[in-house]
């Protein structure tokens, strides 16, 4: 198997990754258009990473102006065999405080006004979001946390609101009512297309406030999670360190979940019916399948 190539997408505060070496920048159109930003390639030690900010330099964009299809196709482009997903969010439960790390293990999409498939017009795949993170990867980023001192959630569900409004309380208190323990804006439909890419993925959610369902206490404002987002950037551009260090002695294998190869099952559209435009589209994130043999 290949080594490690971990694309990461940062999230609210996260506009470059620290102690990249040996760095080139990317501009790269693709064919569903041009990534959030340029892309930087380089290394941590050993292993290689591909940074990608999720709302462009500066903050340019809105959760649903994200070109999600071309930020997933540029990272597989560029060899990615994995993705490590940094996002801010909300806490749905007392106990997910401002500040803590959730890991989180299933998604609630709420999203309505966004391109969520690579697949269709001629290439139809229907791909299994059962289990829509790589366990394998988020225990590792997981573990690469601990040192930081954050507190750590192993496990939760994320509920992805279109935006870019913060909830209603009547919203908040019926996400928290559906069992769900992080909210927040961007990670669908992020994660269904690393699935439809065969890429692994895993969240690292960073707290940073309580949304708005606590009785008494005011609602969700931007000047309220600044310093939060602040603090948690640190620890998150730490973890990426710990991490790259922990994976110089972790092989890179498939992944148990067979993700990698999640395509073979999921195509259903026939040989003979499939739009020969569309699958030159699908080069990068379908190749494997759909290229001639």
């Amino acid at each position: 198997m290949d080594n490690w190539v971990i694309g990461v997408i940062g999230g609210s505060g996260l506009y470059d990754l620290q102690g990249l070496q040996d760095t080139e920048t990317i501009d790269l159109e693709t064919p569903w258009g041009a990534p959030s930003d340029r892309l930087v390639k380089g290394r941590i030690g050993a292993i290689s990473f591909v940074f990608l900010p999720r709302h462009g330099k500066g903050h340019r964009l809105t959760p649903s102006a994200v070109p999600y299809r071309a930020n997933i196709d540029a990272l597989k482009r560029l060899g990615c065999s994995d993705i490590v997903s940094i996002s801010a969010c909300g806490s749905l439960r007392e106990a997910y405080a401002p500040g803590d790390f959730v890991f989180v293990d299933q998604f609630i999409d709420r999203t309505i006004h966004r391109d969520n498939s690579f697949f269709g017009d001629g290439v139809v795949a229907h791909v299994s979001m059962a289990d829509p993170v790589c366990r394998r990867l988020s225990g590792l980023v997981a573990e690469a946390a601990g040192p930081t001192g954050v507190k750590i959630h192993q496990g939760g569900t994320y509920l992805a609101m279109e935006g870019p409004q913060f909830s209603s309380r009547a919203e908040s208190y019926l996400y928290r009512q559906w069992g769900c323990d992080v909210i927040g804006m961007t990670n669908m439909p992020e994660a269904k297309l690393a699935r439809e890419a065969e890429l692994p993925y895993a969240t690292m959610a960073m707290v940073t406030d309580y949304d708005c369902w606590r009785e008494g206490e005011n609602g969700v404002e931007v000047t309220d999670v600044l310093d939060i987002m602040q603090k948690n950037t640190a620890h998150a551009q730490q973890t990426l360190q710990n991490l790259a260090q922990q994976l110089q002695a972790v092989p890179r294998t498939l992944s148990p979940q067979g993700i990698e190869t999640c395509l073979d099952f999921a195509l259903i559209t026939a040989p003979e019916a499939r739009d020969p435009d569309q699958i030159a589209k699908l080069d990068a994130v379908a190749g494997r399948v759909l290229s001639p043999q």
